[in-house]
């Protein structure tokens, strides 16, 4: 199932339970906005190449709308509306004053030199420039783009509009990025496994992880739960996999991802099939790359008691069902991973005001944040009897819904 229709269906299930308007639930689902784009650049070797960029604005109604923006092969338009409407109901689930939106050019930055990449990011912002801002859509980055690529997108956006650093987030610190932004999302996954673990009477000391997936996400989540006592046993990237039953030493691991692009070959565990990793036995699952990696052909056979979504949607609606009846407690994607949106909004703040942040209040806002969620999923659990999943958009859609109605949106 393609991750629009899923992201479709969760919605509806959630507008079900709240009992919404037929008029009102159609007027949420439908994107404000879907912009697409050919992006034409001459390549290094002189020679011409054109990509397809997506902006898809999903909804403004609680406030600016935000999303990440990934260069990668297989962007296109159903997957990014999904994930811009993902993103509307994170931002809600969060409670910050934001709307969703999704974009993405498809290419392969692997085979792109860091000035085609520069000339690609360039045109982007000039075709789609009249239609973010400040209070209108912040950009932010997403797989394979980053800080780099946000300053790129400030610097273009500001020769049309004047120097704007609250137009785009993630960016490097020097041109107003938030500290702690680097390891927000997964300082966010911390926080948000500690506070399910807290409903269940354990912490994270002792427990046996696995994280699949060691970019970004993953990585700092493996770092940050290492440091809490959490004891990691697999863990995989694009390279392959590793796995150590008595724990991999994290620190070495990431050393040995630094040097060789990858967790291959890393001495301190054995190397292990990257397909299996799901499937691997530990207390704790973290799926941290890419959606739809545990289905109905792999969920019977995963051991984990809980799964925290790093990744977004990594997990089909068949394998919800099969997981649920095995007893398995699933953190759903639009909470667990919304501690990179929320230092976004921090980051947002900060050059709003002109004044920047400490990391350590960086770091207990968002644990704030984080530990407040999660107590709104778990009453919308209660309300509507129902699994943190629809907890979440239940939570989401129905802020999103009043929002819409007292503004005198709605159809």
């Amino acid at each position: 199932m393609n991750a629009l229709v899923a992201t479709n269906r969760n919605f509806k299930l959630a507008a079900r339970l709240l009992g919404l308007d037929s008029k009102l639930e159609k007027s949420l689902l439908i994107p404000f906005r879907e912009i697409k784009v050919e992006c034409t650049i001459p390549k290094d070797d002189g020679t011409l190449a054109s990509f397809v960029g997506f902006r898809v604005q999903h909804d403004n109604a609680r406030g600016p709308m935000k999303g990440g923006i990934r260069y990668h092969p297989e962007v296109e338009h159903d997957e990014v509306n999904a994930l811009a409407q993902l993103m509307t109901w994170k931002t809600a689930v969060a409670n910050i004053p934001y709307g969703g939106a999704k974009g993405g050019i498809g290419c392969d930055p692997r085979d792109l030199s860091i000035s085609e990449l520069e000339r690609l990011t360039r045109v982007f912002t000039q075709k789609i420039h009249d239609l973010i801002g400040i209070h209108a859509d912040v950009p932010a980055p997403d797989m394979g783009t980053g800080p780099q690529t946000m300053a790129w997108m400030l610097d273009e956006y500001s020769k049309f509009h004047g120097y704007s650093p609250a137009v785009v987030t993630g960016k490097p610190i020097d041109l107003g990025g938030s500290l702690g932004r680097d390891a927000a999302t997964g300082r966010g996954v911390l926080f948000a496994t500690e506070a399910l673990l807290n409903e269940h009477g354990k912490a994270i000391s002792g427990q046996k992880f696995v994280i699949q997936g060691f970019g970004n996400v993953g990585s700092w989540a493996a770092r940050l739960i290492h440091e809490k006592g959490g004891k990691i046993v697999a863990v995989s990237d694009i390279t392959g996999a590793v796995k150590n039953s008595k724990g991999i030493d994290i620190l070495r691991l990431l050393n040995h991802v630094k040097e060789n692009k990858g967790v291959k070959g890393f001495e301190g565990a054995d190397s292990l099939d990257p397909e299996s990793i799901l499937v691997e036995d530990c207390d704790i699952l973290i799926p941290a790359a890419l959606g739809g990696i545990i289905n109905r052909e792999n969920a019977n056979e995963i051991k984990a008691k809980f799964i925290i979504e790093a990744a977004n949607h990594p997990t089909d609606p068949e394998a919800d069902e099969i997981l649920s009846k095995k007893g398995v407690i699933i953190l759903p994607d639009i909470y667990a991973n919304s501690g990179g949106v929320t230092v976004s909004y921090f980051e947002w703040v900060q050059n709003i005001q002109g004044f920047l942040w400490d990391e350590e209040k960086v770091n207990n806002e968002l644990k704030t944040y984080m530990t407040k969620a999660f107590k709104d999923v778990k009453k919308m659990c209660q309300v509507h009897s129902c699994d943190l999943r629809m907890g979440a958009f239940t939570l989401g859609v129905n802020r999103v819904a009043r929002a819409t109605v007292m503004r005198g949106w709605e159809a």
